[in-house]
């Protein structure tokens, strides 16, 4: 994690918005790895279980977050985030409250397809979809900007109900990135950059207006335990 960036976001937020006991602190969670990751394959909003690894990287990041000081655990309601989010919320003795507004975006006909072939059965819209048009859909899909209204609409309306409080997140690759694009104000169709790690701890302020940046794709927990699991 940037602890300067830490700081001077905490200190422009302070400055614009009151004190810090006003902001929601937010840990924003990609789940765990599912087989379909692996495969590169597009999961949407299609049921996906995580696999054993991603029960693995579940269990670390639920010790890593156990002394968080978390008041509240929310959750996409599909299963993958959901698995994630019940070990966070047995970690730190709290009830996970799901709510579909934090669901990947919905991506249609692409669901369930590999990006190889999606590139070969839909050539124009895999062009489109690796543009970034924002006035695409595939197939039944949510367009780039509605899927940003809904999940960072979503995640504001939960902040907002924890003012001076941490509470978590726990979500899904494409909700990450649109809370990332939120805090930075980045254009939708700018290229992403920034990681989406599975199981990453993400730190976000909500000042009651608009999110702000903290730390992004901390994956210490991971990597520090997988390290120790070789040595021993």
């Amino acid at each position: 994690m940037n602890r300067t960036g830490d700081e001077l976001s905490m200190a422009s937020v302070s400055a614009d918005h009151g004190p810090m006991g006003d902001v929601t602190r937010v840990v924003a969670i990609r789940h765990g790895e599912t087989a379909w990751n692996v495969d590169t394959r597009i999961q949407g909003q299609l049921d996906v279980p995580l696999n054993e690894h991603g029960r693995w990287q579940a269990r670390q990041l639920a010790e890593a977050l156990s002394d968080e000081g978390l008041q509240a655990v929310y959750s996409s309601d599909l299963q993958r985030a959901h698995e994630t989010a019940l070990c966070l919320g047995e970690a730190t003795a709290l009830s996970v409250a799901t709510d579909p507004g934090l669901r990947e975006r919905g991506f249609g006909r692409f669901e369930g397809l590999t990006f190889h072939e999606i590139e070969a059965r839909y050539p124009d819209d895999s062009r489109r979809w690796r543009e970034r048009d924002t006035a695409f859909g595939p197939g039944g899909g949510e367009t780039l900007p509605d899927f940003y209204a809904r999940c960072v609409g979503t995640a504001a309306r939960l902040a907002a109900r924890h003012p001076g409080q941490t509470i978590a997140l726990v979500a899904h690759g494409g909700v990450l990135d649109c809370l990332y694009r939120a805090a930075r104000r980045i254009e939708l169709q700018q290229p992403r950059t920034w990681p989406l790690n599975n199981a990453s701890i993400n730190r976000l302020l909500y000042t009651g207006e608009d999110f702000a940046l903290v730390g992004w794709g901390d994956t210490l927990h991971l990597e520090r335990r997988a390290m120790d699991e070789r040595a021993g």
